[in-house]
């Protein structure tokens, strides 16, 4: 009885100390989810915009051929994979893969993982990757995103692969992230709508079209991955946040479950105890 309290003794130690460390991550990550939301919800608009506009312009002009508009010459993809560069966030992660790998079922491609858990899966499963240079998401800058873009548009020049798209998880509310697909490149990819008129060309590019549009497509892509990566960044710690709020909890109850057989333990030792002093008493 006695090697019994003990180790419920011990095992309520263990849990208290896991609750401690739960409790503290889940208020790190909240301190810092106000500041990554801000952050997410001053990009989404331009995120937004700026990928209906390449994609209308391209439906809208046609007086250019630009490499970036026309139909992919591979069926290669390269997948720009963001997670989060930790565990610990629920099934941020997972899902994330998941959706990956169903996407990329039956198709040749290579992935850009920003992230160490991203990159840590294209490892896992011998996916080539394009580079490692951005495996920390929290240090991620918006120099870093042109870099990125910069990389991606010259391998897709050069004829690398075909089609980008960025896979990412996309933030709703506290409550809800959810992983998410947006296509990048070509711009024919891009959803632009029903065609409810004939196409027309409304714009005059100086000195001529396709030079303005090649150059404008590297600072469209550099915007797309900066706004996913701060709708990641949101997503991880609201997931992490959601994640440790609910273990802190579970050790709670835990912890009430063990102090309760403990009690009954010790209820059980002291009836007993008495039982013989009672029984040796009578002998006597």
């Amino acid at each position: 009885m006695a090697a019994n309290m003990k180790a419920v003794k011990l095992r309520i130690k263990s849990v208290q100390n896991t609750m401690q460390i739960t409790r503290a991550m889940e208020l790190v990550a909240s301190s810092k989810l106000r500041k990554a939301k801000d952050r997410a919800d001053t990009a989404r608009p331009y995120f937004q915009e700026l990928h209906r506009t390449l994609g209308t312009i391209a439906e809208g002009n046609t007086d250019f051929s630009s490499v970036y508009a026309k139909e992919a010459k591979t069926d290669r993809w390269c997948y720009v994979l963001i997670a989060g560069d930790r565990g610990l966030a629920g099934g941020y992660n997972s899902n994330l893969f998941k959706r990956l790998e169903l996407e990329g079922k039956g198709k040749d491609f290579v992935v850009l993982p920003i992230g160490k858990k991203a990159v840590e899966y294209a490892k896992r499963k011998n996916i080539p990757i394009v580079t490692e240079a951005f495996e920390m998401i929290a240090h991620v800058t918006v120099g870093d995103c042109f870099e990125m873009a910069s990389l991606l548009c010259k391998e897709f020049k050069g004829g690398t692969f075909g089609h980008i798209s960025l896979c990412y998880t996309r933030f709703f509310s506290m409550l809800s992230q959810q992983p998410d697909f947006i296509p990048a490149l070509p711009l024919m990819d891009l959803p632009t709508g029903e065609k409810n008129e004939p196409v027309r060309d409304l714009i005059l590019y100086e000195p001529d079209s396709t030079e303005v549009f090649d150059a404008i497509v590297p600072e469209y892509l550099a915007g797309l991955v900066y706004g996913a990566v701060c709708e990641s960044a949101v997503s991880e710690l609201a997931a992490r946040r959601m994640a440790m709020e609910a273990a802190t909890n579970n050790a709670e109850e835990m912890i009430e479950k063990l102090n309760l057989n403990y009690n009954r333990a010790r209820q059980a030792s002291i009836t007993q105890e008495i039982t013989e002093i009672v029984g040796g008493a009578e002998g006597v």
